[in-house]
C-alpha cells in the first residue's frame, strides 16, 4: 500500500476485509468514527516501510581474529550455524571475514581469547554467548535488524529489545498527552506529540511500525502490503485496549488512573508484540490463554516500567 495514496475510504475497506475475514465476523462502518479513520490515515502517512527495509538489508561486514583455523571455524560456526539453511548460510557467511591486519573496516570484530582485542573487538567465549550477543546489540543499534535478519542467534535479543522501547514508549506517551504539563519537566521526549490527532493513532502508528521491524528482523519481506494482516488485526484491535485504559482513569479518583493508563498501553503493545515475533519465528501467533497470561504479565511489568519513567509522578500519585 502506498502510504501517498491512503485515504479514510480505502483504510476502512482494508481493515473490514483483512480483520473481518480472520475473525469470522463482519465490522460495520458505523461502528469507526471519521476521526478514528483519519488517526489511522496519520498512522500510515507517518511511516517509512522504506527506511525500515533499507536499515534490514544494509551491508555487514563482521570480522574474526584466531591464532589458527579451528578458532576461526567455532567463531564462524557461532554465526552462521551449519543447521541454517544452505542460501540463509551461505549469506551470512559473506559477510564474515578474517580480520588480519585491518580491524577498523569492520562493523566489529570477533576475538579468540589470547589475541590482543581491537577498539571495534568483542572476546569471544562460547560458554558467555548470550551476554556476548546481547552486548554487541547494546552498543550497535543501527546494526541491530542487519544483525537480525542474517544471523539467527540475534533474532531473539533483537525482537526483545524492539518490543520493549516500543512499548515503553507507548506508555511514557500515555503519561505525557495525560500529564502534558508535569512529565516533559522529568524526562527528553523523542517525538512531537502535536503531529498526531490523539493517543490512539499515535500507539498504534507504534505497533505498526514495530511489526514492520520485527518483520525485517526475522528476515521477511517489510511493506504494508506484506504485513497487510498484521496492520489491519492492530488498527483493528486498538481502540479495545485503549477503552480498557479510558475506564481505568475514569473509575479511579484522584489521578490514580494514570499510571494504569500507561500500564495499559505498555501491556497492549508489549502482547502485541510477542504475538508478532512468535508467528514470524513459528508461522502462528499467541494462542488465547498464551495472550491471557502474557498481558497479565505484561501489565505488572508495565507499572514497573511506568514507575522508574516518573518516579515524581508516581510519589504524588496513589498507585492502582
Amino acid at each position: 500500500m502506498d502510504p501517498k495514496k491512503v485515504t479514510p475510504h480505502r483504510v476502512w475497506t482494508y481493515i473490514r476485509l483483512t480483520a473481518g475475514s480472520r475473525s469470522g465476523a463482519k465490522m460495520k462502518p458505523e461502528l469507526m468514527p471519521l476521526n478514528v479513520l483519519r488517526d489511522i490515515r496519520k498512522i500510515y502517512t507517518g511511516l517509512n516501510a522504506d527506511s525500515i527495509r533499507e536499515e534490514a538489508w544494509r551491508d555487514l561486514n563482521v570480522g574474526l581474529l584466531a591464532a589458527d583455523e579451528s578458532g576461526y571455524n567455532r567463531m564462524e560456526a557461532f554465526l552462521a550455524p551449519p543447521f541454517m539453511e544452505r542460501d540463509a548460510r551461505n549469506q551470512a557467511l559473506r559477510c564474515i571475514h578474517p580480520a588480519d591486519g585491518q580491524p577498523d573496516r569492520f562493523d566489529f570484530v570477533l576475538c579468540e581469547p589470547g589475541i590482543p582485542v581491537p577498539r571495534n573487538g568483542y572476546l569471544f567465549e562460547s560458554d558467555q554467548s548470550d551476554s556476548l550477543v546481547n552486548l554487541i546489540v547494546t552498543e550497535h543499534q543501527d546494526l541491530e535488524l542487519a544483525l537480525a535478519r542474517v544471523f539467527p542467534l540475534f533474532r531473539k535479543p533483537v525482537s526483545d529489545r524492539i518490543i520493549n522501547r516500543i512499548a515503553r514508549d507507548n506508555a511514557l506517551f500515555s503519561l505525557v498527552t495525560a500529564l502534558p504539563n508535569v512529565v516533559p519537566s522529568l524526562i527528553e521526549l523523542p517525538w512531537s506529540i502535536g503531529e498526531f490527532a490523539s493517543d490512539t493513532a499515535f500507539l498504534t502508528m507504534n505497533q505498526v511500525r514495530m511489526a514492520l521491524q520485527l518483520a525485517a528482523a526475522h528476515g521477511r519481506p517489510v511493506g504494508y502490503v506484506e504485513q497487510k494482516i498484521e496492520i489491519a488485526a492492530i488498527a483493528a484491535g486498538a481502540f479495545g485496549w485503549r477503552a480498557i485504559a479510558r475506564e481505568l482513569v475514569g473509575k479511579i479518583p484522584l489521578g490514580g488512573g494514570l499510571i494504569p493508563k500507561a500500564a495499559v498501553a505498555f501491556a497492549g503493545t508489549y502482547v502485541v508484540g510477542l504475538g508478532l515475533e512468535k508467528a514470524n519465528s513459528t508461522g502462528s501467533g499467541l494462542s488465547r490463554q498464551e495472550k491471557r497470561e502474557a498481558y497479565a504479565m505484561a501489565f505488572s511489568k508495565g507499572k514497573e516500567v511506568v514507575s522508574d519513567l516518573a518516579p515524581d509522578l508516581i510519589r504524588s500519585q496513589p498507585l492502582a
